[in-house]
């Protein structure tokens, strides 16, 4: 069976690394052009791009698929059997999904009928889920709303990040679409229509990424964090410098009393939100949160690099009564 790939980032790669492992013939790769990035903005390869160049694999990178006859016309004269798609980012038009023989399918990193859209394992985390998964379905005209062929759920850990569960998923996914290839190349495969109720992923927004300190409770706030990470940091501002929080953690009052006990350090009750309770290099930085305490773990200070909370009181002034905003 002749495979042709279309995705772009390292999500992708992986199951594309996965899928040729596994000796199946993969005709061509589809992904986004080259774009700018870095300091120089240099173009620079997609790693499905770079992966398929190693390969000798032939690689596709249209700005646009919709009435782009060449490029259709290409994909034809390679006579794919079934085309895999994993974060390709583009909505296939029908002219397109008629082109293989045995359909189109793609990986999503959701439990679908959830988190339709481009950004589901941000928003799985974002929303303090404490499940997801991934699902392999049949592509449509609309966005992810095809066919399930095959679900596998997985837990979400309480501290785990997006960067760290995008891991974790890149592998299951893999995993799931190739064992889904194989189905499909053997009959041996069900189609369960999605229900009508879903919920969406839709792309963030770099404004989100700012903490707001009076309507965020501390268990928002932790999965905030978690949930940009290590895409654009979640930030606040110190004495009108910009202050990113990379790791933080969720404490009670009571939990908070036994680390400062006989340590000098702010009424938690008469304090503000956003008010620095307690600051020191050997036992850290807490913030009165709404509904809790925040406790900063990693941090980064403006125009610094990101470093552990003891590493950066040791060089860097935070007061108790100092305020975040």
């Amino acid at each position: 069976m002749k495979i042709l790939f279309m995705g772009t980032p390292d999500i992708a790669k992986e199951s594309l690394e996965n899928l040729y492992n596994a000796g199946i013939e993969i005709c061509g790769v589809v992904t986004a052009p080259d774009r700018p990035a870095g300091r120089g903005m240099k173009f620079v390869a997609s790693p499905v791009k770079e992966y398929a160049l190693e390969k000798n694999i032939r690689v596709f990178q249209p700005e646009k698929i919709v009435n782009n006859t060449e490029f259709k016309d290409e994909i034809k004269s390679l006579k794919p059997d079934l085309v895999c798609v994993v974060a390709y980012g583009v909505i296939l038009p029908k002219s397109f999904l008629k082109i293989p023989e045995k359909g189109c399918i793609n990986l999503h990193p959701s439990m679908l009928p959830n988190y339709r859209g481009p950004a589901p394992i941000q928003w799985a985390i974002l929303n303090g889920d404490k499940k997801t998964g991934a699902t392999i379905m049949y592509l449509n005209e609309k966005m992810d709303a095809g066919d399930i062929i095959v679900q596998k759920e997985v837990e979400i850990g309480d501290d785990e990040t997006t960067g760290e569960l995008w891991s974790r998923l890149s592998t299951i996914g893999a995993k799931l679409l190739l064992e889904t290839v194989e189905n499909i190349n053997n009959g041996k495969i069900q189609r369960t229509p999605q229900p009508e109720e879903f919920t969406l992923a839709p792309m963030l927004s770099k404004e989100m990424a700012k903490i707001d300190w009076n309507t965020k409770n501390a268990s928002q706030i932790k999965n905030l964090v978690r949930g940009l990470n290590p895409i654009m940091g979640t930030y606040t501002f110190l004495n009108d410098k910009k202050i990113k929080f990379w790791k933080v953690q969720c404490l009670q009052l009571q939990e908070y009393n036994k680390i400062v006990e006989n340590f000098e350090h702010l009424d938690f009750e008469n304090a503000s939100i956003g008010t620095v309770i307690f600051s020191d290099s050997k036992k850290g930085l807490f913030i009165k949160a709404k509904a809790g305490i925040i406790s900063v773990l990693e941090i980064q200070g403006e125009n610094a690099k990101r470093m552990k909370i003891d590493d950066f009181l040791r060089g860097n002034s935070i007061q108790i009564g100092e305020c975040f905003k």
